[in-house]
């Protein structure tokens, strides 16, 4: 059995409970080695057989995987953040298919909501936005047409953009091409979020480019832009005292 699990952001006891079992209990790991914090093996038995899978192919994982199943092991895949969300599990479950090898995923903690977390911020504010895009610049890695940062932005809701800090000055002006953001509209970056080298940098899409400078960020940062930032919203109505609700009756 292969059990894909997320690791969550970088925090040690932001793992789930089902993912910290299984870690404690499995007689193989392959971690992502470039992502997941090394902190997280300390649950492995001492006996289990632990692989960096960041030196690793496709086909390196899959015949260890493989040789683990002939051996009659179980196997923790460990994925950074939630496994769903540029994980590249698609690939591995597709060829576990094919080979007829059981498996499971283990949902974890993304580091967009860490990164939430860190700033101390909530993404969807009434009256202000109501959606949340999760996205990354294009890289190597092509984005299809309809999918490019000018064409998202221009919902001026609350984006999360993975994988692009390098790249940030082409995201500020892809941004505010989209034409309803501004130079003004805020962002924050976090780099690390939950981790104790973590750092929040907030700033404007006028200004961001520097106010890093400096500040050694160039790579696991999490880059937000949303009017959400800016503090001004509405109140919920939820548990305002004119709002009826299947468990509470307005009392004005």
């Amino acid at each position: 059995m292969v059990h894909i699990v997320g690791a969550g952001p970088g925090d040690p006891e932001l793992i789930t409970v089902k993912g910290k079992k299984y870690l404690e209990e499995a007689d193989v790991v392959i971690y992502a080695g470039s992502l997941v914090n090394p902190e997280l093996l300390s649950y492995c038995k001492d006996r289990a057989e632990i692989h960096n899978s960041a030196s690793m192919t496709l086909e390196d994982v899959l015949g260890t995987i493989e040789q683990a199943e002939t051996e009659g092991k179980m196997t923790v895949r460990l994925h950074t953040g939630d496994p769903a969300i540029y994980g590249a599990i698609q690939e591995q479950m597709d060829a576990f298919k094919a080979r007829k090898i059981e498996y499971d995923v283990v949902p974890g903690v993304s580091s967009f909501l860490a990164t939430a977390a860190a700033l101390k911020q909530e993404y969807t504010l009434p009256g202000v936005s109501q959606t949340v895009i999760v996205t990354r610049q294009e890289g190597r890695t092509p984005v299809p047409d309809r999918e490019k940062l000018r064409a998202l932005a221009r919902h001026g809701s609350t984006m999360c953009i993975f994988l692009s800090i390098t790249m940030l000055d082409k995201v500020v002006e892809e941004l505010i091409a989209g034409g309803c953001y501004t130079k003004e509209t805020p962002i924050a970056i976090v780099q690390r979020a939950s981790w104790p080298q973590q750092k929040i940098v907030r700033a404007t899409l006028e200004t961001i480019c520097e106010e890093i400078k400096g500040k050694d960020i160039d790579r696991t940062a999490m880059i937000v832009v949303s009017p959400c930032l800016a503090g001004n919203y509405e109140l919920s109505q939820l548990y305002a005292p004119t709002f009826s609700h299947m468990f509470r009756e307005a009392s004005k």
